[in-house]
């Protein structure tokens, strides 16, 4: 891989190129990539509360389609960063008190496993619960 010398500054596809991407550095994506979403749905979801001013004849349309299909898989969407931020957040903790140092790949496998199967599992709530 061609990496760049410390006094030229990479080049903006090279930050796009995964060749050669160790684990460490998907754990560190995933985690600012779920950052970055979490922060969007902060703004979103504070200007949906804001249709909670105009009263009923505001909100009731917004909850008909908040229950269509499309839009419950936002909301597993949401719940996979949530879980990917979270569980790789502990992650980082944990090594920021020195546990799990030398096993951090093995943590990062299995916490992102936990989230996945929890993932899975409130995805099913999710589409069950609206029917």
């Amino acid at each position: 891989m061609n990496t760049p010398s410390p006094t030229r500054p990479r080049r903006v596809w090279q930050w796009a190129d995964v060749r050669g991407r160790k684990l460490g550095m998907w754990a560190f994506i995933l985690n600012r990539l779920s950052g970055l979403g979490l922060t969007l749905y902060l703004f979103i979801h504070l200007g949906v509360l804001s249709m909670l001013t105009g009263g009923p004849d505001s909100w009731d349309p917004f909850l008909a389609i908040v229950k269509a299909p499309w839009f419950l898989m936002l909301d597993v969407i949401l719940l996979a960063g949530l879980l990917i931020h979270g569980l790789n957040g502990i992650r980082v903790t944990l090594n920021g008190f020195g546990i799990g140092v030398r096993a951090q790949k093995q943590l990062f496998l299995v916490l992102m496993a936990v989230a996945a199967v929890a993932g899975l599992l409130g995805a099913w709530i999710i589409f069950a619960e609206t029917k």
